[in-house]
């Protein structure tokens, strides 16, 4: 028996789709929306959709206690009341494939797993997603690759939060989301305990199983990436600034820029420093279409990679300061910095 669990706060414009995809799936027996003190249109489209699917049961989330991050404290919620024997965690903006859920246990039982998660397909609309939300995933693959999160002799863990398939033993054995009560990394604090207490994980790419639109606007993505850039890539300024010298293009802009200079000074151009310029431009491009091609974005979205490397650098940098020096934002809620 399967029980998905939802945490909801002003979600009304995307609950109707999640709720509606998983209650199509037939491996599903009952599905937990917790109410997240919405003030928006969020509990009259719960009640509307408790009556059209039996299987659903919204709930009403309670005051957030202190040192817990929201989306821990309706999960915490939901899962004390879920039946199943499998918990699916998943988020109100996604959207769970025909025969998905059926997959991923199949994917469970091949790989011996307690814990399955998959990085939904993304869905993209403005020029602001096609440049940044693709690079992000690209860097994350090199951060998180499948291949050493799934071999249980790595300490590499990770797990997507708006899908994750775990075994309700497995998940009560290490606590659940009350041992993370205030990890706004939550995803990636549960994959660890889990891998730190020898349960298997699959992880795996979403194609064929869920899929979702992170961010309808721009300031929605810029918080919810700079609140989880940080984390996600060590925390440190060093580290920080090693990724930004590893998936950006800076060779490739000094030297045009020193091209520009010297054309603007004594009208002539180095060609040893444009070949150079030439050669830091082209490799990142060259990898950065290739892993596009592998992973199925469209190889147009090439033509958004310098876009996309200076929205990276500035949300890694501004995701450190909040985390270094403040709090971070999320959902109307301010989280203050930890350690």
């Amino acid at each position: 028996m399967i029980s998905a669990i939802i945490p909801v706060r002003n979600e009304e414009a995307t609950i109707a789709r999640a709720v509606e995809s998983l209650a199509a799936q037939p491996d599903i027996a009952e599905i937990i929306v917790v109410n997240d003190r919405s003030s928006d249109g969020s509990a009259a489209i719960l009640r509307d959709l408790a009556a059209r699917f039996p299987q659903l049961k919204a709930v009403e989330g309670a005051e957030l206690p202190p040192g817990w991050t929201g989306k821990n404290y309706a999960v915490t919620a939901g899962a004390a009341i879920a039946r199943g024997d499998w918990l699916l965690l998943t988020d109100a903006d996604t959207l769970h494939l025909p025969g998905s859920v059926g997959r991923a246990l199949a994917n469970a039982v091949r790989h011996d797993a307690d814990l399955v998660s998959y990085s939904p397909h993304q869905e993209m609309h403005t020029f602001w997603e096609k440049a940044l939300v693709p690079f992000v995933y690209w860097r994350l693959s090199q951060r998180y690759p499948f291949e050493r999160v799934n071999d249980s002799g790595s300490p590499d863990a990770a797990a997507n939060g708006q899908y994750i398939l775990m075994r309700r033993e497995a998940y009560e054995s290490i606590g659940g989301h009350a041992a993370i009560a205030g990890e706004v990394l939550e995803d990636v604090a549960l994959a660890r305990r889990a891998k730190e207490a020898g349960r298997r994980i699959f992880f795996g790419p979403g194609e064929g199983i869920v899929q979702t639109r992170m961010y309808a606007s721009f300031g929605a993505m810029w918080e919810g990436w700079t609140k989880n850039l940080c984390p996600l890539f060590g925390g440190s300024l060093s580290e920080m600034l090693l990724e930004i010298d590893t998936a950006t293009p800076w060779l490739g802009v000094m030297f045009t820029g020193l091209l520009a200079l010297e054309w603007a000074m004594r009208g002539q151009i180095d060609w040893l420093m444009a070949i150079l310029a030439a050669i830091f431009w082209v490799r990142p491009c060259v990898w950065y279409e290739a892993w596009l091609r592998r992973n199925r974005y469209p190889a147009g979205f090439i033509r958004y990679y310098l876009a996309g490397a200076g929205l990276y650098t500035a949300a890694l940098l501004a995701s450190w300061w909040k985390n270094a020096h403040g709090s971070v934002a999320w959902k109307g809620r301010e989280y203050a910095r930890r350690g």
